[in-house]
């Protein structure tokens, strides 16, 4: 399993995970232009993507989807709140979520998040023994999906905002009250206290993911996930997303 973060944050989200001869998008977020030369950096041809996994409907996750679909013809995996909406054009190769997707070995699991989209979900996606959590964009997340998800061996998990950033911070007080309510965004807090819960010993690395570039730095998401980490006695490889560089989280 190896997956590229190629680009995460609030102007644009994108992952590539690559399975044997399957090539996997989770959200197109950028321009049909920058994705493609996002992709070229590491040698994938657009026309190489098998399965597209959508989140949710908020721009900075389908920006580019229309314009790529219109070149391209990946089947693409959402709600069907979410193609409702999305749709103005014929587009057959469209599966709406269920719980569970198979591709040949390949089994994606959907996970219901909370959030203020049409409709919204994470994915673990599970090959052999390997595996991927991916979750951003929730303002909480149900101890059912905590359950389903221990012990993964990749986290890409949202730390979108340092709190006491947030509360200090420029926004006006409905937006900030939107991003720390029940359908907004995890707190540096919230992500390390999730993490503490369900992190193993098959976990390999954890990616903090969708940080706002206004109430929050790497250093701080860092900081607070690691001493929150520590304090329950556990030592794993953490690192940051970026909105800008692609960031490997594994090479396998």
């Amino acid at each position: 399993m190896k997956i590229t973060i190629l680009g995460s944050g609030s102007k644009g989200n994108s992952t590539l995970i690559e399975i044997g001869n399957t090539k996997i998008l989770i959200d197109v977020g950028f321009s049909y232009r920058t994705l493609k030369e996002k992709l070229n950096t590491i040698n994938v041809d657009p026309l190489t993507i098998d399965y597209i996994l959508i989140t949710h409907d908020h721009s900075d996750h389908i920006y580019g989807l229309k314009t790529y679909l219109k070149n391209y013809k990946p089947f693409v995996y959402m709600s069907k709140k979410i193609a409702d909406v999305f749709f103005d054009f014929d587009y057959e190769n469209v599966i709406y979520l269920e719980d569970e997707l198979k591709i040949n070995d390949i089994l994606i699991t959907t996970l219901q998040t909370s959030h203020d989209a049409t409709d919204s979900c994470g994915y673990l996606i599970t090959y052999k023994d390997e595996s991927l959590v991916y979750i951003t964009d929730t303002g909480y997340i149900h101890n059912k999906i905590l359950n389903r998800i221990k012990n993964k061996t990749y986290y890409i998990f949202e730390s979108n905002h340092d709190i006491d950033m947030l509360i200090n911070g420029k926004y006006p007080e409905y937006l900030k009250q939107r991003i720390w309510g029940d359908r907004g965004h995890l707190s540096n807090e919230l992500a390390g206290s999730y993490l503490s819960k369900i992190v193993g010993d098959n976990t390999k690395k954890i990616v903090l993911a969708h940080l706002s570039e206004e109430n929050n730095t790497p250093k701080i998401a860092l900081n607070t996930v690691n001493r929150i980490l520590k304090d329950s006695n556990i030592k794993k490889e953490v690192v940051v997303a970026s909105q800008y560089e692609l960031v490997s989280v594994s090479n396998d």
